[in-house]
């Protein structure tokens, strides 16, 4: 399948995973939230590499470099999105992290010599757009539902939603040529879960009260907590791995960044609230943008 399109079904994966994950990370706190996804996550993931074999295709070499991104990608990454996502609802974190597209763009340009031209690069800047338009002018005036209140300072969340799409972009740009190597993307994303997990374990052990769990836990938390790991993450992740085998990572970064768009026909499903006609509008840009990209 053409990379472009494996990072839109990432996109995809992580919107439907986000239904799963607020209410589960809301009531664990970020650090639990993420240590239990990810033990979920990794079990998964080993089970398929050892099922087919795939873990044969790791080295000494790529396996401390894959675990060196999934540090920054995962442990500080998506703890910092979890965290985001705690103060300001999947709507306004789903925009601040949709901008790893942009990061994405400079830092493949910076480190791989990645360009984009012509019809891309304009259909690359009206998919960006579609995004921040759906989601700054996505919501209607009456809508207050618990997902759209700011708990704490918004600077600290806005914060933590720019880090987590920093920590995004530079963990997949690490591993972009490792990838294109041949590394199985199951196996690569198993290794990653398990170096993440293996630190937050550490950290848990130091006692930090941050990384304990915020409120006991019941069978419908660790439900919510597995079905993110697995849609999310196991799928998610690998999709975007397999992605950068075959593409060039800023168009992967920009096909990704579509999860805001997708979010929104799912938060129509929840909430039974048709999206404003700025989520629309944005929604058109971004298709028309995506549309450009893949005719070239």
């Amino acid at each position: 399948m053409q990379a472009e399109l494996l990072a839109a079904l990432a996109a995809l994966s992580w919107a439907v995973g986000s239904l799963f994950s607020a209410a589960a990370s809301s009531r664990m706190g970020a650090f639990a939230f993420t240590r239990w996804r990810l033990f979920f996550a990794l079990t998964l993931l080993w089970t398929l590499a050892v099922f087919t074999g795939q873990w044969r295709s790791l080295d000494g070499s790529n396996i401390a470099l894959l675990a060196l991104s999934g540090l920054i990608g995962i442990f500080i990454g998506d703890t910092a999105l979890f965290a985001c996502m705690n103060r300001l609802g999947p709507r306004r974190s789903g925009v601040l992290f949709a901008t790893h597209a942009i990061f994405s763009t400079f830092l493949a340009w910076l480190v791989l010599g990645e360009t984009l031209w012509g019809w891309t690069l304009l259909g690359g800047g009206l998919l960006v757009s579609g995004v921040m338009v759906a989601i700054v002018w996505g919501r209607r005036e009456s809508e207050t539902h618990a997902w759209e209140n700011t708990r704490g300072a918004l600077m600290t969340g806005v914060l933590l939603g720019l880090l987590a799409a920093v920590c995004q972009s530079v963990a997949t740009l690490m591993i972009k040529p490792l990838m294109a190597s041949g590394v199985d993307a199951v196996a690569a994303s198993a290794v990653r879960t398990s170096a993440s997990f293996l630190a937050h374990l550490a950290l848990l052990w130091t006692g930090a009260q941050v990384a304990r769990v915020q409120n006991p836990l019941n069978v419908k938390t660790l439900f919510n907590t597995w079905a993110s790991a697995a849609v999310a993450m196991a799928l998610g992740m690998t999709l975007i791995l397999q992605a950068l085998q075959t593409g060039q990572a800023n168009l992967v970064g920009i096909f990704s960044s579509l999860t805001p768009i997708l979010l929104l026909p799912l938060l129509w499903g929840v909430y039974r609230r048709r999206p404003a006609w700025g989520a629309w509008g944005g929604a058109v840009l971004a298709v028309a943008g995506a549309a450009l990209i893949l005719q070239t």
